[in-house]
Order: structure tokens, then sequence, then C-alpha cells
């Protein structure tokens, strides 16, 4: 039997994989921090995300790994809240990467989640997997650690891909509804300068990619999972606000961004820096998008 483990597939991510990839294996086991009843063929078993324990069985005879684990980086970066952040994702990949080295037949491939956000603010370079400059803060810092962790774990007979993922763009959830509920209410206009580049992917691509990446063995290391035209902020706005059907959006200025994050306790890096990521490795290995304009993404998530 063909068996995927999703290790934090109850999020956003984790749930559109469990739907996409239902009716490809034959079972999918999804660790959970919350009990949870069977559903078909989707098992769900506890786990703490930091401790060995009964869940590590189940990485024997499993063929797929992923690992989406890690505590939303959309609140204030308090030093309590960058510790959860941190932490989350550290442990949960080194414990993983320690059952995986404890199992008779371990997966035969492991994609753990990293982050697009690596790349330092660009609005004229592109960054691809082999050019792209890494950035600096805290965001990046811990994407390093991350990515650290995950590549530093033996196991030889584990092909490991790092998932450098931009925003994800669906209909369901995720940053989209923030974003168009701006909009209806007559706020979708440019956030900041509105040059500041966005690197997204539709939900859709972004699974059909780790199904992509699951099948070519020859891939490895980090991978940048994003769309191939990334689009600034302004056009973001405008874009969306046709999808929505809103004639027209008041800019929101750095400083009313920066009142508005604390009141709703987050943090500006989210909307300010600019993302401007290509999926290098993708194009070159044959993967084609389906949704590669952000009008087509936008036309089936609105």
């Amino acid at each position: 039997m063909k068996k995927l483990v999703i290790a934090g597939g109850t999020g956003y991510l984790g749930k559109a994989c469990v739907a996409y990839f239902s009716t490809k294996y034959d079972t999918i086991v999804v660790l959970s921090r919350k009990k949870r009843p069977t559903l078909g063929n989707v098992h769900y078993v506890q786990w703490d995300a930091e401790q060995l324990g009964p869940w590590r069985a189940h990485l024997n005879d499993c063929h797929t790994l992923i690992n989406m684990t890690g505590r939303s980086v959309d609140c204030r970066y308090t030093e309590t809240n960058k510790k959860v952040i941190l932490n989350s994702r550290i442990n949960s990949t080194k414990v993983l990467g320690a059952a995986i080295g404890m199992a008779k037949n371990p997966p035969q491939v492991w994609l753990n989640s990293s982050t697009a956000t690596i790349y330092r603010h660009s609005l004229n370079m592109e960054m691809d997997e082999r050019s792209g400059e890494i950035g600096e803060g805290f965001s990046v810092e811990v994407a390093k650690a991350w990515e650290t962790a995950f590549f530093s774990q033996q196991t030889p007979r584990t092909r490991k891909v790092a998932l450098r993922t931009s925003i994800v763009l669906g209909g369901n959830g995720g940053a989209l509804v923030p974003i168009k509920n701006l909009a209806k209410i007559g706020f979708g206009g440019r956030q900041g300068p509105g040059n500041q580049k966005f690197s997204w992917i539709h939900i859709h691509d972004f699974v059909r990619g780790l199904e992509f990446l699951i099948d070519s063995p020859n891939l490895s290391g980090p991978v940048n999972i994003v769309s191939p035209k990334p689009v600034t902020n302004a056009e973001l706005m405008r874009k969306v606000r046709k999808a929505v059907g809103f004639p027209f959006g008041f800019p929101l200025p750095k400083l009313l961004l920066e009142i508005g994050a604390r009141i709703i306790c987050t943090e500006t890096e989210l909307v300010l820096k600019s993302r401007n990521v290509i999926p290098g490795l993708l194009l070159e290995h044959g993967f084609v998008f389906h949704h590669d304009t952000l009008e087509t993404a936008l036309k089936s998530s609105v």
C-alpha cells in the first residue's frame, strides 16, 4: 500500500494536500495535535510535534512525508512569539528526522516547508534557487535555521526537498481572504509604496507542484514553490478590486499600516517586503502551471 504522512496537515495548506492526494495514495496519515475521527482513507494520529511517540511507527513503510508544521507568522513579533515561531519549526523538523532514522523502511521522499521570504527584499532582481540572494532579519533567520535543521538530518535513504513557498492564493482560506475583504470595503488601494513585489502561487498549482516534486527523483534541496510572474502590490490590489467588483480603493500608506498592524496584532513586513521570487527549478524541469497569471488565479479564487 502506498502511504503518505502529512505532519501539520490540518491547516489551510494541509487540508488542500489531504483533498488532493486522497485519491493518489491508499492511506494518508495526518499527524495532528488534536484527536480527530478517521475519514475514508485519511487517518488522524496525535503527536506533540516535539517528542518521539507511537506516531513514529507510521513513518515505516511510508512513501512520502510532507511536513507543514509551524506557528503562523501572522502575529506581532514579540520575544515570546518569536520563540514559538522558531521552535515550532525546528523541533518538529528534528523529531521527524529522528523518527525517519529509526524506521526500518523510511520514506522515499521528505518535503519540508520553508518560505520564499528567505530571499532579500528586491524590487528589480528576480530570485531563483541558484542566483537568489538570502536576506536578513527575523523572518530570514527563522527560514535559515529551519532549512539548516532540515538538511542536517541524516536520512541517506530519503530524498529531501525544502519548499520555499510564496503566498498561496485560493478561494476558501489563506492570505487572499483578508485582501478581498479590504477591497470589498473600499480599502483595496496600494499598500505602502505599492511597488513592492508580490510572489504568489494558486492553491491548485501548489499541490500539483508537490506531486511533481514527489515524482521527480532528480530534484532535491531548496525549491521555489511560486508562480512565474510576480506582480507589484499596486497591481495585485487593482486586480483584486476588479475581481470583487469594487470600483475604487483607498491607498493605505505605511503609517496607517503600522497602526492597523498593531490593532490586529500582525506585522507590516508581511505586506511591505518585496518578494520577487521565481520558480527556476520547477520551470527548468518541465513543470507547467495551470494558473500562471494573477488574473487566472483570481478568477478561480474569488
